[in-house]
């Protein structure tokens, strides 16, 4: 009799564990698809590594009786949780179901995601949200509000502890989009994807402008306007890849080093295409990329680079690469693009960039060739100065390992933001072709020898042999040099050799800031 019962109660529990595992039906699960959108469960199945995925609470429901939710319940309540591994490491991940409710966010669907929130934060492993939700749940009212700011609450707590990851893979409106923003990066699918703080509809009424979702708030929209999202993908399946790729450089908690991967590229191999990159001709732009990718580890796909943030602000290169095998992060100013300049946009980037490394123990790379920053009133009336003063806080503040390699140009108070010795530089390297000064020769040499230049006969002929004489005595890296500004000039052959030894020597650095609550970063 007893053996009876214990069979009828594990077909019971078999019963409700495959129930909850149907989510809305296989109806909504075919309107999922036809949309070009996998279901919660399907995408978990290809983040995580086979067999991995451990389920909790697969048996919540919704405790709501308002407006005949009593009669709609689902196991699960719209959201799948639990803990998996990528690469055999562990992470805790949740995947909204749009077939329940619309994947809209209940008391119950909330404290599901709170509860590996905090469990990720107990153990120091990354935490993964894939999106796809219709908001909160209306017929929960406020209470549905609050747990959105229980969530809110997880990610600022958490942030610099442990990564935090979000997929956008469906809708993400109102104050859901607020979770993706505090999280260390965003991943969006181009046209299945869309985040917004006000739909079409409401822009149209409030506003009278006409806007389409995906103008408003698709995926290549915040990955070129906004910078919102930090990756736009062609479809889930890319999404889900890059965000294994991504986890491959960093650590799975502050408390660790990012993860080493063996390489068979040489550390002292030498790039002799570097000698000759950067053109004859100062005004002459060139691809900084190249250069990253001649310097970094070579694997079987090719170059290690991984470029963070792509489509924004292309005239500051940012992404994860390594160096004998070790992960570093990269920060580069790009000439091809506004000749290299820093304006708001690409100062934001870089330094909410440089900050993630930091926290979590990622040494930067910095490879510069800047201008200065980008002038205007465009530029002035939108806040460069404080915008401008992020990169430079935040290369201030780094305590990872930091070192520079100045390609060309560096003018300025730019020279000074990325990352110069006098903020705490580790190793700075100039290439022969390095330009340090307070400004370009021409303009210089219009300021220095003004008059000169208005007493001359031929004036345009006198102004070229001045910007010649400023060029020869100040636009080189040899004054630098001889303060110790700059610890060495480096054949650009070397580079790569000479990265990868500085690296080994900080590999104990320690550097402390200051004990206080906390800074105050001019946002």
């Amino acid at each position: 009799m007893s053996k009876s019962k214990d069979s009828i109660r594990l077909q019971q529990l078999r019963e409700l564990k495959e129930k909850a595992k149907i989510g809305g039906g296989e109806k909504r699960t075919e309107d999922q698809h036809k949309k070009g959108k996998l279901t919660a469960r399907e995408r978990l199945d290809l983040l995580l590594d086979p067999g991995s995925f451990e389920e909790i609470d697969a048996l919540v429901e919704h405790r709501s009786y308002d407006f005949g939710l009593e009669k709609q319940k689902y196991l699960g309540d719209g959201v799948v949780t639990g803990s998996g591994k990528i690469d055999g490491r562990l992470v805790f991940v949740f995947s909204q179901d749009f077939t329940v409710f619309g994947g809209s966010l209940s008391e119950a669907h909330a404290e599901k995601i709170c509860k590996i929130m905090d469990m990720a934060l107990k153990v120091g492993a990354p935490i993964i949200g894939l999106n796809d939700s219709g908001g909160a749940r209306i017929q929960e009212g406020v209470v549905s509000l609050g747990g959105y700011a229980d969530i809110f609450l997880r990610n600022t707590l958490v942030s610099g502890v442990i990564p935090q990851i979000s997929a956008i893979l469906g809708p993400c409106a109102g104050g859901a989009v607020y979770s993706p923003a505090i999280t260390d990066f965003t991943f969006m699918v181009k046209s299945t994807s869309y985040m917004f703080v006000t739909g079409p509809n409401v822009v149209k009424t409030v506003t009278h402008e006409d806007v389409s979702f995906e103008d408003l708030g698709g995926a290549v929209t915040h990955a070129t306007k906004s910078g919102v999202a930090h990756f736009a993908c062609e479809d889930e399946k890319q999404c889900l890849q890059y965000i294994c790729k991504l986890l491959s450089y960093i650590p799975s908690s502050w408390k660790e080093r990012p993860p080493v991967k063996h390489t068979k590229d040489d550390p002292d191999r030498k790039e002799e295409n570097l000698n000759t990159i950067i053109p004859e001709n100062p005004s002459k732009p060139y691809n900084m990329k190249h250069i990253i990718e001649m310097v970094v580890d070579k694997d079987e796909d090719g170059s290690s680079f991984f470029e963070v943030h792509e489509l924004f602000a292309p005239n500051l290169i940012v992404g994860f690469a390594r160096l004998s095998g070790k992960p570093v992060g990269i920060v580069a100013n790009q000439p091809s693009k506004m000749a290299g300049a820093l304006d708001i946009d690409s100062s934001v980037k870089g330094a909410r960039f440089v900050r993630f490394c930091d926290a979590f123990n990622i040494p930067l790379v910095a490879f510069e060739d800047v201008p200065g920053f980008m002038p205007g009133t465009y530029q002035e009336w939108r806040g460069i100065i404080k915008h401008g003063a992020k990169l430079l806080y935040a290369f201030c503040e780094a305590t990872v390992p930091k070192i520079t390699v100045i390609t060309r140009k560096a003018y300025g108070g730019a020279y000074d933001v990325m990352n110069s010795k006098h903020i705490r530089g580790d190793f700075n390297f100039a290439w022969p072709t390095a330009e340090i000064a307070v400004m370009g020769p021409h303009g210089a040499a219009e300021i220095i020898f003004k008059k000169e230049i208005e007493q001359a006969a031929d004036k345009e002929k006198a102004l070229e042999e001045k910007v010649e004489e400023y060029r020869q005595k100040f636009a080189n890296p040899y004054i630098a040099a001889a303060r110790g500004y700059v610890d060495d000039v480096i054949i650009p052959s070397e580079t790569r050799p000479k990265l990868i030894h500085a690296l080994q020597v900080l590999d104990s650095k320690v550097d402390e800031n200051p004990m206080k609550k906390h800074g105050n970063i001019p946002l």
